[in-house]
This record gives structure tokens, sequence and C-alpha cells, in this order.
């Protein structure tokens, strides 16, 4: 899945949130994701690729449970916790 066209303004997240997922992209440390697009709630363990930002928005890319390179805006992550 990857965001459909941004419908809402991008709610910045926390500096010490960003980091965790900088530490897990460079440890290659598998995270247990909650996140919503739209109405749709999303529960996945996930390997983390990269960060980016776009149109000022931040986005975490990943490799999700069927192998498929994925990327979500960080503001709709719910929750992350190491795997």
């Amino acid at each position: 899945m990857t965001e459909p066209e941004n419908q809402d303004p991008y709610t910045p997240i926390a500096c010490g949130r960003y980091s965790e997922y900088e530490l897990a992209i460079l440890r290659r440390q598998m995270l247990h994701l909650h996140w919503h697009v739209d109405n749709v709630h999303y529960d996945q363990v996930v390997l983390p690729l990269d960060l980016k930002t776009a149109n000022h928005e931040e986005f975490l890319i990943f490799r999700g449970t069927t192998g498929t390179t994925l990327t979500i805006r960080l503001d709709r992550i719910l929750r992350m916790e190491p795997a």
C-alpha cells in the first residue's frame, strides 16, 4: 500500500520517535506497527528500510509481511514497538 493523495494535513511526530525509527533502520530491527489509512487499520511486523521527506511530510519505507515494499506517513502510525 502506498499513501493516497493526502486529504488531511501532516502532524509532525516527536524528534525522539523519529530517532527510534532511524535506529531501527540502522540495526535492521523488526518493528511491530499498528497504523491506519482512512478507516482501515493495519497491524504488522515489518522491516524498516528508510525514512523520507516529501512535501513537508515524513514517511517510513518498510518491507511488509508479504515482502512488498510499502510507504506510510509517520503520523498515521498509532503504535510502534520492537518485534
